[in-house]
């Protein structure tokens, strides 16, 4: 009986330490969320790739004894400004948005006006995006001006290409009414619909190739048109967010020539409410790893550190990031 009762001691002793030990490891566990675009887009590449190098870093941390504990998500989400109204909310953690938006959102200009989101920080801004207008075969569009009277894609409600479209419509004065059809597509959903016949036209910020526009261009000859009149020449002179870009010949099966066109960088951002240690382990980890992340993806193979910690960042960057940079002697 003695024994039996130094058993039960025993074994109810080892399960309060595993319960215990279990309990502390998951109360230093750390859930994060990482706002993406559509599964087509490179948005959604981005944020899978950095959940990538976190579980990654987390793997050799659990090696070495460097633990961090953190934990990553990054569904597929509406985009830019969706991306930046959820880490608002408290309900993402992280995001990815064009660098206009983060501009905007900061300062309470364009689609944030009265509504500044003072407590968003930057952590690295990552590639270009140019902004591509892509045109059906036998469209016969071939600039901003021949869109009227066609059926047009101007993005889904809470992305960067649908504000990158507005902007544009503001400034060529161009109503919804001008077009024969302004459908609200996602950005999954729009070469299909082109290439179905359903739209002549749509407008998309993105990197470098994208899958979603191969769709179009390789799935079904659409092309895309040069951006470069005044119109843009003046986005580009004042504001400090844009840049004229060049998608190269040879990009897609029918890019035949160079593209002209103008755009914007994708950034990773955060709030100042995520925690210092949560924000310089995200950061540590994409750095550290950064020769894989720029295996991930096509528009990632240019990416230099130096560069991706002050390029296109309007907000503060987040002390967590800072704290690594320095470290690195980037600062």
């Amino acid at each position: 009986m003695r024994k039996l009762i130094v058993t039960t001691l025993a074994l109810a002793f080892a399960a309060g330490t595993l319960f215990a030990t279990g309990a502390a490891e998951a109360k230093d566990k750390k859930f994060i969320s990482i706002g993406t675009g559509g599964p087509t887009g490179v948005y959604f590449i981005v944020g899978q790739s950095i959940c990538r190098l976190v579980h990654k870093a987390a793997a050799e941390g659990r090696k070495t004894g460097r633990k961090h504990g953190i934990r990553c998500s990054a569904p597929s989400t509406g985009g830019s400004t969706y991306n930046i109204g959820q880490i608002r909310e408290g309900e993402l953690d992280f995001g990815v948005a064009q660098s206009d938006w983060q501009f905007h959102a900061y300062n309470g200009s364009s689609k944030f006006k009265g509504k500044a989101f003072k407590k968003l920080r930057a952590v690295f801004s990552v590639h270009p995006e140019p902004y591509h207008i892509i045109v059906g075969k036998n469209s016969g569009i071939k600039s901003w001006a021949d869109l009227k009277g066609k059926r047009f894609n101007i993005g889904n409600p809470g992305s960067g290409q649908r504000g990158t479209t507005e902007v544009l419509m503001e400034k060529y004065g161009t109503k919804k009414s001008d077009f024969k059809i302004a459908t609200e597509l996602t950005s999954t959903e729009q070469s299909k619909a082109l290439c179905d016949g359903k739209i002549d036209a749509y407008g998309y910020t993105v990197g470098v190739p994208n899958a979603g526009v191969s769709i179009a261009t390789d799935g079904c000859g659409a092309k895309i048109i040069n951006l470069m009149t005044s119109v843009e020449k003046g986005l580009v002179d004042a504001n400090p967010f844009y840049a004229f870009a060049t998608i190269p010949k040879g990009t897609y099966k029918t890019t035949d020539a160079d593209v002209t066109t103008f755009g914007v960088m994708a950034t990773f951002v955060t709030s100042a409410d995520v925690a210092e240690k949560v924000v310089y382990e995200v950061a540590r980890a994409v750095f550290e790893n950064l020769d894989d992340f720029r295996k991930l993806h096509p528009a990632f193979k240019n990416l230099d550190p130096k560069l991706m910690i002050k390029n296109a960042l309007s907000a503060p960057l987040h002390p967590g990031a800072v704290k690594y940079y320095k470290e690195k002697g980037w600062m």
